[in-house]
């Protein structure tokens, strides 16, 4: 299935303010089309801003199956008047003209989404089902597979669709680093906004960076480190060494057996040297990867046998 985002609709498309004056044609009759969220709300009301944002995040990943309009009641209170909002943030949804679901109060996003789904429901769509899903679900398989080119093309404009999901933006960037781009990758997460620098996402892309820099001076040393480790078994440092060099050059299924071994003969070695490695060779993999399932596994049984 092809996956074309040309078609979704970005936030300035889905996300609009509205009046009093406009409430009939943005709410009403846009409505008769596409289901209208209503979010009532004011510059001092502090759930307010966290909702908004919020909202807004779930209507961009709806993907133009409904739309938002937000109205300031303190510029509008004929409308809020109107329609009996009493405490903020109070959100109405519209569907065929009249109004169909509400709530009032902050919600999490997850509660939001049902929210939305409902909705959809109402309007006699389907909750669920979006190009952006389609998408993410597309690049996961592709990066599965091993085709990074494809995925790293789907998360691209996923991003560009919105530069805010998280999911996408370190979707794109560990392409970047599986297609052996990391300086690209670098100069992309440099490019983030401060807010973003930080998010969980993007361990395992930072994980991933880390042991690519390390590449080129271990595909040197490859040889004479598995020359050694074969001359001395018990040398822990020249076996920690070899794992570290395997886990650089991609090579994660012997880099994990070396790094447990290292544990078996001696689990306290070097201040938990090689417990720390494999977490790292574990957060670049990525939690569902089946060498970080059966790795994790192997490392709970040796820590608590």
């Amino acid at each position: 299935m092809d996956i074309d985002l040309s078609t979704v609709a970005k936030g300035g498309d889905l996300i609009k303010d509205s009046d009093t004056a406009g409430f009939a044609a943005d709410v009403l009759d846009a409505s008769m089309e596409t289901p209208v969220i209503v979010d009532f709300w004011a510059p001092w009301c502090g759930p307010c801003k966290t909702l908004g944002p919020a909202i807004e995040r779930v209507v961009n990943n709806a993907a133009g199956a409904v739309k938002l309009v937000k109205i300031d009641i303190d510029q509008n209170p004929e409308i809020a008047q109107q329609m009996r909002v009493q405490s903020i943030p109070a959100v109405f949804a519209f569907a065929g003209g009249r109004p169909v679901d509400g709530f009032v109060g902050a919600l999490p996003e997850s509660q939001i989404k049902s929210f939305v789904d409902r909705v959809l429901q109402a309007a006699g769509g389907a909750p669920g089902d979006n190009p952006i899903d389609a998408a993410f679900e597309q690049a996961e398989a592709a990066a599965e597979a091993g085709d990074y080119q494809a995925a790293g093309s789907i998360y691209q404009q996923l991003v560009q669709h919105d530069p805010g999901n998280m999911k996408a933006v370190a979707g794109f960037a560990m392409a970047l680093v599986k297609l052996e781009q990391a300086e690209a990758a670098e100069q992309f997460l440099a490019q983030l906004p401060p807010e973003q620098q930080d998010a969980p996402e993007l361990a395992s892309v930072r994980a991933a960076l880390e042991l690519a820099a390390q590449a080129g001076e271990a595909q040197a040393e490859l040889a004479g480190l598995q020359a050694k480790v074969i001359r001395d078994p018990q040398d822990l440092q020249a076996r920690y060494d070899l794992a570290v060099a395997q886990s650089a050059l991609g090579q994660n299924e012997d880099a994990i057996d070396g790094l447990l071994e290292i544990m078996e003969k001696n689990r306290a070695w070097n201040e938990d040297a090689a417990r720390l490695q494999l977490l790292k060779v574990f957060e670049a993999l990525g939690p569902t990867d089946p060498l970080t399932v059966s790795g994790r596994r192997r490392l709970s049984s040796l820590l608590f046998s």
